[in-house]
């Protein structure tokens, strides 16, 4: 079965539509293009900001003039992950989703539910000539994923609405009203690279099979970091290396790691059992939450010069110590992460050594707290560091008059309250909020899991859950007082 012939069908070929187009973070023109032509098709009043989001405005449906105007909010770009064997230019080709059962899967390659559904649900409601609905303001934001200067630079004189619903959260019957601020530290080193000085071969090590995900929704699970794990199988181990690459983007926990390394002749054998023995200490730890984990160790051409080896101790040491996983839970809300750390990515290569990671926390100090913790660790190794892609948190409103007003509608169509929660993801609504101070906002969304990795899926009938909640919501708008 085709996506298109899914209910409600006008959504899923708005998602089709878009899952054709490449939208890459920082490189959305092409998305943007497509959502301009889009809303000017349509004739409605359609602008782009000097950042690149695009603002979508629809008047009210008759009789609902005098609503409350609600603004629609979701991103366009997505993560660009695939799995190493699968061939796919994430800016030239789209998506090629596919019905798996209960759920809308992609061949090999994250899915772009994540906000795809979010910007399929309100072109649906742009495009329709029936659906009931008060005054719209749809805002596209550019580069949620890699750094929010969207919402950053957002036009805090473009939008007039009273309520802002952000399509952006994963669980459908769970209301979200507060998020992680984040911070990224990127560390630069240059090191000594020198010819081998002994006998030698050559080899490839490498991690893989990890299930990854989104470094803030899944960091709790304790899934592995193929980074971290790396550096267990190098740190100390006797071998000399080469180059290193391993992770990619900084908010996907990293999957797949490699290694090109030489190992001395002499001690060859000594050395090869204490990676074996590193590998097999690895796949037991996670042999229960990562079960396709792989680590391979595989002769390879002898590389001509590799990290000195004072430089690769003091490399091998710094990821070592560095934070990585959950810093803290919250001790006010049960179950909520407040603090972590996610070290995506790390490359050696031509006498330079880099990372990138991402720190989260629902409290300002706390962001800055694990930041400054990563910043000292690669200091320490004589790295340079900068932070960048600074963002605030969102602090909860349990006192919202659209919480409650949606938490009413959402107990009368399915005989159950909803979750209230704040999430450790970095949502746009902090941010947004800083323009425009005196917002409504709740974020809700479909039941997507393992954003961000090439396992993303959407569960069908909760698209049609989450649509028919929005319809719900959109006809019992308040009347403006």
């Amino acid at each position: 079965m085709s996506i298109r012939q899914l209910e409600p069908t006008v959504l899923w070929n708005h998602f089709a539509d878009l899952n054709e187009i490449p939208r890459p973070s920082k490189k959305e023109e092409r998305v943007i293009e497509f959502m301009l032509a889009f809303g000017r098709g349509l004739g409605l009043e359609t602008h782009r900001d000097a950042v690149g989001n695009v603002i979508i405005k629809k008047t009210a449906s008759p009789g609902m003039e005098n609503r409350k105007t609600v603004v629609l909010q979701s991103h366009l770009d997505m993560v660009h992950q695939k799995n190493a064997d699968t061939v796919f230019d994430f800016e030239q080709e789209g998506i090629r989703s596919y019905v798996d059962g209960e759920w809308v899967k992609a061949a090999g390659t994250t899915l772009g539910a994540d906000n795809g559904i979010g910007v399929a649900a309100i072109m649906s409601l742009l495009s329709s000539d029936t659906i009931p609905h008060p005054p719209l303001e749809a805002l596209f934001t550019i580069d949620e994923e890699t750094g929010m200067t969207g919402a950053i630079g957002l036009d805090g004189t473009l939008l007039q609405g009273d309520i802002m619903l952000n399509l952006d959260s994963e669980e459908d019957d769970e209301l979200t009203i507060g998020c992680a601020g984040g911070i990224n530290t990127n560390t630069t080193c240059r090191y000594e690279q020198e010819a081998l000085q002994e006998e030698s071969g050559g080899w490839y090590l490498r991690v893989r099979g990890l299930k990854g995900g989104h470094s803030g929704i899944d960091i709790h699970l304790g899934k592995g970091n193929a980074n971290k794990l790396m550096n267990r199988l190098l740190h100390e181990s006797g071998v000399r290396v080469a180059e290193l690459d391993g992770g990619g983007l900084r908010n996907a926990i990293p999957r797949e790691s490699r290694a090109w390394v030489s190992i001395p002749r002499k001690g060859e054998k000594q050395t090869m059992q204490l990676l074996e023995e590193r590998k097999a200490a690895i796949l037991r730890e996670y042999q229960s939450i990562e079960p396709e984990l792989e680590i391979s160790i595989a002769p390879a051409p002898l590389p001509e010069r590799v990290m000195a080896e004072a430089d690769q101790h003091t490399m091998t040491r710094s990821i070592a110590a560095m934070p990585n996983g959950v810093f803290r839970m919250s001790p006010d809300i049960p179950g909520l992460v407040e603090t972590s750390s996610n070290l995506a990515r790390v490359l050696v290569k031509d006498g330079e050594f880099t990372t990138l990671s991402l720190q989260r926390s629902s409290l300002e100090s706390g962001k800055h707290e694990i930041a400054d913790a990563v910043r000292a660790t690669f200091e320490l190794a004589g790295a340079a560091v900068e932070h960048s892609g600074d963002y605030p948190g969102w602090a909860p409103n349990p006192a919202s008059a659209v919480l409650e007003r949606m938490v009413r509608i959402y107990a009368g169509l399915y005989d159950e309250k909803p979750k209230v929660a704040a999430c450790h993801a970095g949502l746009e609504c902090g941010i947004i909020g800083q323009h425009y101070p005196a917002m409504d906002m709740v974020s809700f969304g479909p039941t997507i899991r393992h954003a961000h990795s090439p396992d993303e899926k959407v569960h069908i009938a909760s698209v049609a859950k989450f649509w028919r909640y929005l319809l719900a919501i959109l006809s019992e708008t308040p009347v403006r007082a």
